[in-house]
């Protein structure tokens, strides 16, 4: 792994793949690590033609732990500012949840350094939509515990409660997948500082009728988080924008259980955007 100065804050940062072939930056959601993009699911994506990129946002993970407000914009600012010290002028973007909402705001607000775009169970910030399911929006606003034997029961409870299903959940992957995130950095404060950004966020409806790159939305059908009609706003409101549902899928990508289509279906989307662009 590696860092870079981006906006007055170090952004931690890795690379997978071949940097000669198309980037691909992948956007985490709140409190998610660059761990949280697996590392299977990183080299599949590496192995179909993408120089992969995944990083730690601000308040999460390796990098800076920003002790003041800040808002979605800044942070899609600091993904701009990380392809920059990576001289990459310009990368297709994919973000998860509170990711795919910086990903739309580095569209609309840095139009030319997008190939395109993967939106992934995200919202436009429209609070015209259903709410999450109240046993879930419960759980994610009840802080977890310090301790990490504890934390890491709460974490995977939570991140069951997250899954659809139609897929197995894979509790033996998640539990790794957590205390890993612990143990790398354990930040509730700066995690409660980027849900912050995301309930401060604008309806970017308007807006997002002046994106133009190839847009593909990919939502699941049982996510207990943020409503299926959401996913419906965002293709509507994106000019030429695609919509693929997951069968099952929640609030997760499916340890092993749906990352052969998403793979595919971003393969086939980024490639296309090349073949419209050359």
């Amino acid at each position: 792994m590696a860092g870079a100065a981006v906006n007055g804050i170090h952004v931690e940062y890795e690379t997978i793949g071949n940097p000669s072939d198309p980037p691909l930056l992948l956007i985490a959601g709140l409190s998610d690590q660059l761990i949280h993009w697996d590392d299977g699911l990183c080299g599949d994506l590496a192995a179909r033609g993408h120089y992969v990129i995944r990083f730690d946002n601000r308040d999460a993970g390796l990098s800076t732990r920003v002790d003041a407000a800040y808002t979605l914009d800044d942070m899609a600012d600091d993904a701009v500012g990380l392809l920059d010290a990576l001289d990459l002028p310009t990368a297709h973007l994919c973000g998860a949840s509170m990711g795919g909402m910086i990903a739309q705001i580095v569209a609309i607000r840095h139009p030319a350094r997008v190939l395109s775009l993967t939106i992934v169970y995200s919202t436009s910030g429209s609070r015209r939509l259903p709410p999450p399911r109240p046993d879930v929006l419960e759980l994610l606003f009840t802080p977890s515990p310090r301790e990490k034997g504890p934390c890491v029961e709460f974490l995977v409870g939570l991140h069951r409660a997250f899954s659809g299903k139609g897929f197995a959940f894979d509790e033996a992957w998640t539990r790794t997948i957590v205390a890993r995130a612990y143990d790398r950095s354990f930040s509730p404060e700066g995690t409660s500082r980027q849900l912050r950004a995301v309930m401060d966020q604008t309806d970017r409806r308007s807006a997002l009728a002046s994106v133009r790159v190839p847009t593909l939305v990919i939502h699941g059908t049982d996510d207990p988080l943020v409503p299926l009609e959401a996913a419906v706003q965002l293709s509507e409101a994106i000019p030429g924008a695609r919509l693929l549902l997951i069968e099952g899928m929640g609030h997760d990508l499916p340890h092993g259980g749906a990352w052969p289509k998403i793979v595919e279906a971003v393969s086939e989307h980024t490639a296309d955007a090349g073949r419209k662009r050359a």
